[in-house]
């Protein structure tokens, strides 16, 4: 098969490497002239590895590389997926496959990836949506360290295609049907990644993290529910599995803009001169603004959102939810 990772950053270079040692034909398209001759020339993507890439993988920039692929993945920010998609359209000659790997939601509509994807690409450029999400940090794939994600789409048969080109020794994909929980899960645990970010920063510790993981995968359930998802996914790798590697792990970018938040109080100053893709961000607006319109009880995203978007004191944001009306668990 002839695979086209498009997004030449840390997870498609992460997730080509995987397809290489898999020995499938893998080409990576991106827009950054310096991460394709990085990548061609020293067999590195230094912007973000030390780790040497697989020697056979090669980068492009030319779009015309989809031509004749069975498999187009997608690692590309949410907020750039509908642009992409037009390219698709304009230059893809055959249905493909179509993988997307990005976490969060359209950022004017608030459509869930796959129905971003399905909306824009025409029938002759897509044969189906699989999203292959899950628990995974690039910096960790990129050395072949272990990993399960899940395979994620309403169509069974191409998620199994995906997850058999993926798998290997070191590399593990379950395959998942609930399309609507497990695109719901790994895009609102950026909410809570920052939020556990936040707790570090402002000098709290495990038991508050704890704390802060066990409500914000209640939340997680109790919005994804709302919307059609499985209330099981959230105990599998697309709830709780990517919620403790985001809220736990310094790889990731979203409790990275926690940490900062939390340490200056001043998300608006981080927020002015941030230059890396953190979803968390995006996606709290969104999923605030669903909820309120929807009566979902969220206190951990509304207090985020407060934070991130009308400046709202963290120690102070920490104190109202400590201070909430008290109740039975849920």
């Amino acid at each position: 098969m002839k695979i086209v990772i498009l997004g030449s950053g840390s997870w498609g270079c992460a997730l080509a490497q995987v397809l290489a040692d898999n020995e499938h034909d893998v080409k990576i398209w991106g827009i950054n002239q310096e991460e394709i001759s990085d990548i061609n020339e020293n067999h590195q993507n230094s912007r973000y590895f030390s780790t040497k890439l697989h020697e056979k993988l090669r980068a492009y920039q030319d779009i015309n590389i989809i031509k004749d692929a069975d498999v187009l993945l997608l690692s590309i920010p949410s907020s750039a997926i509908e642009e992409v998609c037009l390219k698709i359209n304009e230059h893809a000659n055959k249905p493909a496959i179509i993988i997307n790997v990005a976490k969060g939601f359209h950022p004017v509509t608030h459509e869930r990836l796959s129905v971003v994807i399905d909306r824009c690409l025409d029938a002759h450029a897509k044969k189906a949506i699989v999203s292959l999400i899950g628990p995974s940090h690039a910096e960790e794939v990129i050395m072949r360290l272990l990993t399960c994600v899940n395979a994620v789409s309403n169509d069974l048969e191409a998620a199994s295609i995906v997850q058999n080109l993926f798998s290997n020794s070191y590399f593990r994909v379950y395959t998942n049907d609930d399309v609507i929980g497990a695109e719901i899960g790994v895009a609102l645990k950026n909410i809570m990644a920052l939020a556990s970010g936040m707790l570090t920063g402002a000098g709290q510790g495990d038991n508050a993290r704890a704390a802060l993981m066990t409500r914000g995968l209640a939340e997680m359930t109790r919005y994804g529910t709302y919307f059609g998802g499985r209330s099981a996914t959230y105990l599998g790798l697309d709830g709780v599995g990517d919620l403790i590697v985001t809220c736990t792990s310094h790889h990731s970018r979203n409790f990275q803009a926690g940490l900062i938040i939390g340490q200056t109080n001043n998300a608006q100053a981080f927020m002015a001169t941030n230059t890396k893709t953190v979803e968390g961000i995006k996606a709290c607006k969104i999923v605030y603004e669903e909820a309120k319109k929807n009566h979902i009880d969220m206190p951990i995203t509304n207090e985020i959102y407060h934070i991130l978007y009308e400046g709202k004191d963290c120690k102070l944001a920490l104190a109202d939810l400590m201070n909430r009306s008290l109740k039975k668990e849920d």
